[in-house]
């Protein structure tokens, strides 16, 4: 079983696999905006699916607590490209 959680004190969202910690998306929190800055699944578990299962986990709770998101972070960039129905987050 999947999860992402957000680890405030690390300041990333982290998708676990059976409690394992197997890619996180880090970001800098400004004000209400969230500023990805990297996101990285570990090796063996590439090709997978789990980074835009981690992305998308986190724009959701992004969602849910009222913030906007700037994606510094290419990955989550092309993640929102893709996915229209995430560009309402977008920062101005």
């Amino acid at each position: 079983m999947s999860e992402v959680v957000d680890d405030p004190a690390a300041s990333r969202y982290e998708l676990r696999l059976d409690g394992e910690v197997v890619g996180f998306a880090e970001y800098v929190l400004r004000d209400d905006t969230v500023v990805f800055t990297h996101t990285e699944i570990r090796d063996e578990y590439e090709g997978r699916g789990l980074g835009s299962r981690l992305v998308g986990g986190a724009l959701d709770q992004v969602r849910e607590a009222g913030r906007t998101v700037e994606p510094r972070c290419s990955f989550v960039a092309r993640y929102i490209e893709r996915h229209p129905e995430y560009r309402d987050l977008l920062a101005e």
